[in-house]
């Protein structure tokens, strides 16, 4: 068997595969004896039929199987000895005078070759990073809502601004059926205030849902509603169930130890500290994807090089579950080509650069991640044997092993690429950078 590679440019290349009968001959030989052995054809005793019907029979089918085997090896093998780095898989060139009669055989592949670039972390103009600015009325807010949490409930008999209405939504037309809660200031339309104002608990009343809460997406909340159904509802019935004031937990020794151990905290001032370190600890994360995603558009845009588009949209056409046509195959390349582009742009940063993972970086990694999100639930100093058995049991699972590794990478590449490339820091107010951060391009 004898593979040779005809270059069409620096993109494409065909692979020929020339087998000959002496390198399946002794293989299909020794296949047809085996069904021979085993072979029950009417008129002739088991393992008695003739060589000569069984190769009649099974001679070809045998032939093009073990030949097929041995263009896949030799596909395979030459693709890993000339260590070719190519895009997709190869796309057989189809052949409408192809002999499974004849001794030899030919195979062409068409292959997209992987471009030659090199990506370079030195950048002139500096690209914008961003900060979360945690500022009084944040930690305020936190303060307020942690106070809530922790408070008492205090049940009334009337409804009043700020109190907390608990009841259930009914419409078994739609089958609406849910109970929630909410405020006065959440529902819209003052005749639907002062209609829940003069219930008592154990009463009903009938609401038309259009323009019922101040936000539409409330609605649905509150109703439970799926999407097919959502717009059908006109009616709900509300049964009032609860009136709650919530009485705030006092800002003391006592809220202190429930957030984060017994005298971790031990004044308002060292509570507000301690929630603006926490809060600007989380908010990295989501200015460091930000930043991640702005470095991935500049080397995208910054870094030059060819693809083999026509190869490319040839190969989508059969690498899916589902054949696509000419067509569908261009509009899908032209969703893909960027994401395309930057795995290998990722790829020659991580080979440049040495950056490895292996299991250990992982298994600590995933340690971090634990500890942060026990952090979340008061969980402020967790045993080592804890978090050993939480990883272990985590990383028994192969799709998670595959998230925390994406995960490590990207921290890795954030870190080189704050360390090599030029930034220029702005400071911004969350509702700032949540706008920026997901706006729609």
């Amino acid at each position: 068997m004898k593979v040779s590679k005809k270059d069409i440019d620096k993109l494409n290349s065909v692979l020929s595969v020339s087998i000959e009968k002496t390198d399946y001959e002794s293989k299909v030989e020794e296949v047809l004896k085996d069904y021979k052995k085993k072979a029950n054809i009417p008129g002739f005793r088991k393992g008695h039929t003739p060589i000569g019907l069984i190769k009649k029979q099974y001679g070809i089918s045998v032939k093009v199987d073990e030949i097929n085997k041995l263009m896949q090896k030799g596909l395979s093998d030459y693709l890993g000895d000339e260590k070719l780095d190519i895009l997709g898989n190869p796309i057989p060139v189809e052949k409408n005078d192809l002999d499974w009669n004849a001794d030899n055989i030919t195979f062409d592949f068409e292959i997209g070759l992987s471009p030659e670039f090199e990506v370079s972390l030195k950048n002139k103009k500096a690209i914008s990073s961003y900060e979360i600015d945690v500022d009084k009325k944040m930690i305020d807010d936190q303060l307020k809502n942690i106070q809530n949490q922790y408070g008492k409930l205090i049940a009334k008999t009337k409804i009043e601004d700020g109190f907390e209405i608990n009841g259930k939504f009914i419409n078994e037309e739609f089958e609406v059926d849910n109970t929630s809660n909410f405020k006065l200031k959440d529902i819209k339309g003052k005749s639907n205030k002062e209609s829940l104002k003069k219930l008592n608990i154990g009463e009903s009343i009938e609401f038309k849902t259009e323009d019922l809460f101040d936000k539409d997406s409330d609605l649905s909340f509150h109703l439970k509603t799926n999407d097919e159904n959502k717009d059908k509802v006109k009616t709900v019935k509300f049964s009032l169930n609860e009136i709650n004031e919530r009485q705030p937990a006092d800002l003391d020794q006592d809220l202190f130890d429930k957030l984060f151990g017994k005298d971790a905290i031990k004044s308002v001032t060292e509570l507000k500290n301690k929630l603006k370190s926490d809060a600007e600890s989380n908010f990295i994360n989501q200015t460091d994807q930000k930043l991640l995603n702005d470095v991935t558009e500049y080397l995208i845009e910054n870094t030059k090089f060819d693809l083999p588009d026509n190869f490319l949209k040839k190969w989508m056409q059969t690498a899916g579950e589902n054949r696509l046509d000419e067509k569908e195959a261009a509009l899908e390349y032209e969703k893909s080509e960027k994401g395309l582009r930057y795995q290998l742009i990722e790829s020659k940063i991580v080979k440049q650069n040495d950056i490895k993972i292996d299991h250990n970086q992982i298994k600590d990694f995933s340690k971090d991640l634990i500890k942060t999100q026990m952090k979340q639930y008061g969980q402020n100093n967790p045993e080592e044997k804890e978090l050993e058995s939480i990883s272990q049991r985590i990383l028994s699972n192969k799709d998670e092993v595959k998230r925390i590794s994406d995960q490590l990478l990207s921290k890795k590449l954030i870190d080189l690429f704050k360390s090599n490339l030029k930034f220029k820091n702005n400071k911004v107010s969350y509702e700032k950078f949540i706008e920026m951060a997901y706006a729609k391009k």
